[in-house]
């Protein structure tokens, strides 16, 4: 009788009610319990928000505002190099062994793979039916012949130059004139060609701009040409080619990003790229910015980066000695980018920038 009442009553051993739904439902309410006492996470609240606004930085950066200082641009030029700030909250969220923390920087990270995660794979494909250079030669390299021919050696079929000076154009006139018959210089840029070139005028970016820009002579503008536009005959057809070196941009204290000139130029650049009759169109050139900045907007609306779309990695190009942003570019229309590199130094402090490109 004893061991039938002690069953009975559920002193020693299971009764039938104990598994009911009514127990199940006290069971979970005490795991809840227990889990929301759980310390890891209460600890770290400020490295989660750290984290969730790191995300939020990043997913809304087109709608951080331009009217202080530029720094959505600034923000947008240097985007990528926000994802270091991962790995440093994730060593925080650790030593405070704070699950909250960890659970936060979910969002930066999805959201920095969004936005560059196709950069970090090889997306190049072999062969090209024609390869071309952009390179900003500097006006202070101390060796343009030496970097004439290491431009030669490239086999590349066309070579634009950015920032050329009347003392060093001969020489780059000289030095590539036996692989490249073909070329053309306007102002400060120019380009080299394998191919025949023609129609070439240059392209107003309005570097010289104001109320008594229209009146200065020719000769005075010729000084101010940073933007070129010429057709290159093909054996696939006419392409149209641009090479532009936009305007500089600036941080300081007091004007923040400043861009008027850049941006201006990008403008200008954006219109003339737009009636631009022939559907095969590349623009060469030192831009003074990445493609994520918003200023650029009227030029990637109708042209796509060759890094981007054949590159391996971000292909960054300034400054040469440790490259931290991608200013000079390789944009296309209506031609396929096979792939996209950049070449080594040379005496100027942007590194030359290649791409190879098919019909």
């Amino acid at each position: 009788m004893t061991q039938v009442d002690t069953a009975e009553t559920g002193q020693g051993g299971a009764g039938p009610w104990d598994s009911g739904p009514g127990t199940r439902r006290a069971d979970i309410r005490r795991a809840i319990r227990i889990g929301c006492r759980l310390r890891p996470w209460k600890r770290g609240p400020v490295l989660a928000a750290l984290a969730l606004l790191l995300g939020l930085f990043m997913l809304l950066h087109a709608k951080i505002p331009n009217r202080i200082g530029n720094f959505g641009s600034l923000a947008e030029t240097v985007l990528p190099w926000f994802g270091l700030f991962i790995p440093v909250l994730l060593a925080g969220a650790l030593w405070r062994r704070s699950a909250s923390a960890v659970a936060a920087l979910l969002l930066p990270v999805l959201v920095w793979l969004n936005l560059f995660g196709g950069l970090l794979s090889d997306k190049s494909d072999p062969g090209s039916d024609l390869t071309v250079v952009s390179h900003n030669v500097g006006a202070d390299n101390p060796d343009p012949t030496g970097t004439a021919h290491d431009l030669a050696a490239s086999g590349a079929d066309m070579l634009a130059l950015e920032e050329l000076t009347q003392q060093a154009r001969g020489t780059y006139e000289k030095e590539l004139a036996n692989a490249y018959p073909y070329h053309t210089v306007q102002g400060t840029v120019g380009l080299w060609s394998k191919l025949p070139l023609s129609d070439t005028q240059p392209v107003d970016i309005k570097m010289d701009y104001g109320p008594l820009a229209a009146t200065k002579p020719v000769d005075i503008k010729m000084a101010y040409t940073r933007a070129l536009r010429t057709t290159v005959a093909t054996d696939q057809g006419p392409l149209a080619v641009y090479v532009a070196h936009l305007g500089s941009a600036r941080v300081n204290p007091r004007a923040g990003f400043w861009t008027d000139s850049r941006d201006r130029g990008a403008q200008a650049l954006g219109k003339a790229i737009a009636a631009e009759q022939n559907e095969r169109v590349v623009l060469l050139g030192d831009l003074n910015g990445t493609m994520d900045d918003r200023a650029f907007a009227d030029i990637t609306s109708q042209l796509r980066s060759a890094q981007d779309a054949a590159g391996n990695g971000f292909g960054f190009s300034w400054p040469a000695k440790f490259p931290v942003v991608r200013i000079d570019q390789i944009l296309v229309r209506g031609v396929k980018p096979e792939s996209s590199w950049s070449l080594p130094a040379t005496g100027s402090d942007h590194l030359p920038v290649a791409a190879g490109i098919s019909w």
